[in-house]
């Protein structure tokens, strides 16, 4: 995770420069506040408060473990976004799940993106100008676009004009984001590619997901053989198989001697006929109402 460690590296140099009284960043007038706009820095979890007007208030305990763990394995992957509101004080903007599962872990500082006071424009510009760079991995644009579509209102088909990119490409890159946090880890370090993310990302249980990532690594599969095994494993959950052949019936025929003793039974001749499906019938004929009566007390008898 050598492009993780060297971001957080550089996060906590500004976050440094955040504590400075004497150069506090209140605007984009301000020095250095270009330094901040669309970075990545490093803040104490002490300093950012909940905002008050975050409207969900109840959140899944097993849920916050589990992203807890995560986070204790392989660190933030997604940064939070925060409002800076005085000396070293930020609001939480986005990302309350992440600030209570790093508590749970006992983290001391976080990942985050600042806003500082009329930021929106500048914010646009830098963010941009970090999607043109060839060197970010599809994860960090991802995260780019998801920050022009949260932060600064926008939406996918307006993300497109911004960045000159098709819609569709845009939904690409963020539903990469609904991966689980070990496989986007993994494409951000280049283990496995956008598209085989891109196959995974269509089985929504996490942990088929990193089976089916950790099998792409052991087994050096394409993203054409993910897609293979991510088709099979849909359809073996939809219940779809493949048709059967049809059950070839055991074919038998009916040996004389049962008919022969049949016949001597009854005292007539009787006909035993078996069809293409196995099924079959016994005639035993009768020449008078006579004959009739004594076939059927044999068979009472």
């Amino acid at each position: 995770m050598a492009k993780a460690i060297k971001k957080q590296a550089l996060g906590r140099g500004l976050s440094a420069l955040l504590k400075d009284p004497d150069n506090d960043i209140r605007s984009i007038e301000d020095n250095n506040a270009d330094k901040v706009i669309g970075n990545i820095i490093e803040l104490d979890i002490d300093s950012i408060e909940i905002n008050p007007f975050q409207p969900r208030t109840n959140f899944n305990e097993e849920s916050l473990q589990e992203l807890a763990t995560s986070i204790r394995e392989l660190g933030v992957i997604q940064p939070i976004t925060v409002r800076k509101i005085e000396f070293n004080k930020y609001q939480l903007i986005s990302g309350e799940r992440r600030l209570r599962a790093s508590k749970i872990v006992g983290l001391d500082s976080i990942p985050a993106y600042i806003r500082i006071a009329n930021d929106n424009e500048s914010l646009t510009m830098a963010l941009v100008e970090n999607i043109q760079r060839h060197d970010l991995d599809p994860i960090e644009i991802a995260l780019s676009y998801q920050r022009l579509m949260e932060e600064i209102n926008l939406t996918q088909e307006q993300v497109s004009d911004r960045v000159g990119k098709k819609r569709s490409t845009i939904a690409n890159y963020l539903r990469l984001l609904r991966l689980d946090p070990i496989i986007q880890t993994g494409i951000r370090d280049g283990f496995i590619s956008m598209g085989h993310g891109r196959a995974i990302i269509n089985i929504e249980d996490l942990d088929v997901q990193t089976d089916i990532y950790h099998q792409i690594i052991t087994e050096n599969l394409s993203v054409r053989e993910t897609e293979a095994i991510v088709k099979k494993y849909q359809e073996q959950l939809r219940g779809i198989v493949s048709p059967a052949l049809p059950k070839k019936n055991k074919e038998f025929s009916i040996p004389e001697n049962y008919t022969r003793s049949f016949g001597q039974f009854f005292g007539t001749k009787v006909d035993i006929k078996v069809s293409n499906n196995g099924k079959g019938k016994i005639s035993i004929p009768f020449h008078s109402e006579e004959d009739l009566n004594r076939i059927i007390k044999l068979l009472e008898n």
